[in-house]
């Protein structure tokens, strides 16, 4: 196991690539790299300098040869409250509208999500709203404190969705209720998050940070090849008519015949034994 790296530290490195601010926080152990938004008396909403921090975080996590998976939380009460307001106002009032930024920021940042080569769990702490909400459903699996909630408010101020929630959404609870959260715009409680599929599980607020890693680590140590090979079948196959999906199944699934994992786990299974994975 290795030892884990401050969040500061690790934050002031991924933050120096995106202008030196500490607002994203990195820490590597047993396999598990730490994504933290650390803006608590902002509830984690996104300035400029706060997205691009994260983007190199998320970076860094995909080229982190010792991090097998990735969890994505938030600091303090909140798990990302979106697009900071006081800043996209400011934006508005000088005319510069959305000023490039879902174009150059939130779009690479759930690209990097999904298609990270490693399992990612979202820890979502507490309220996640508009963008932020759409962090939490960029990531593979979500696990919520009770005190969580998921608002789609981008309504509320006159917006359409972004950072995928069109994508995302629907593919999680369905159309009509992807429909209903965008258009009321009402926040939805945790319990009945996990009711509707947004989360696969609720626990109490003070075990979510030990919930989570629990789950992460138990990633990090499963077949990473083939849970990238699973992300990539979902995402790909949901655009594809049926015969093209099992044309792809079959490429990617003889990628996965050719690693030791699968020979590994194939003779421990044989021999009653559990697999040790290495990721390649």
């Amino acid at each position: 196991m290795s030892e884990p790296e401050t969040a500061g530290t690790a934050g002031n490195e991924a933050g120096n690539q995106g202008g030196g601010d500490e607002a994203v926080g990195y820490e590597l152990a047993d396999g598990v790299a730490t994504i933290r938004l650390n803006r608590p008396e902002a509830m984690n909403s996104l300035t400029v300098q706060t997205k691009e921090s994260l983007l190199a975080a998320i970076e860094r996590a995909k080229n982190d040869t010792g991090a097998r998976s990735v969890l994505l939380t938030g600091s303090g009460k909140a798990f990302c409250a979106g697009q900071d307001l006081r800043e996209h106002a400011e934006n508005l009032n000088e005319g510069r509208g959305l000023n490039g930024t879902v174009r150059d920021h939130y779009n690479p940042i759930v690209l990097g999500l999904a298609r990270m080569p490693k399992p990612v769990v979202a820890a979502v702490n507490g309220a996640a709203a508009g963008a932020g909400a759409s962090l939490a459903f960029a990531c593979d699996l979500r696990i919520a404190a009770e005190r969580a909630s998921f608002l789609m408010a981008f309504a509320n101020v006159g917006l359409g969705s972004d950072s995928g929630a069109s994508w995302t959404l629907p593919r999680l609870v369905g159309h009509a209720r992807a429909m209903e959260m965008l258009m009321l715009a009402e926040p939805v409680p945790a319990a009945r998050a996990l009711e509707i599929g947004l989360v696969s599980k609720v626990v109490p607020d003070d075990e979510l940070e030990t919930a989570a890693r629990e789950l992460a680590v138990r990633l990090a140590d499963g077949p990473t090849v083939a849970y990238a090979t699973i992300k990539a079948e979902l995402t790909f196959g949901s655009g594809l008519d049926l015969a093209n999906a099992l044309e792809m199944e079959a490429s990617l699934q003889d990628q996965c015949a050719e690693t030791r994992d699968h020979l590994n786990a194939t003779l421990a299974f044989l021999n009653k034994e559990k697999p040790d994975f290495e990721g390649h």
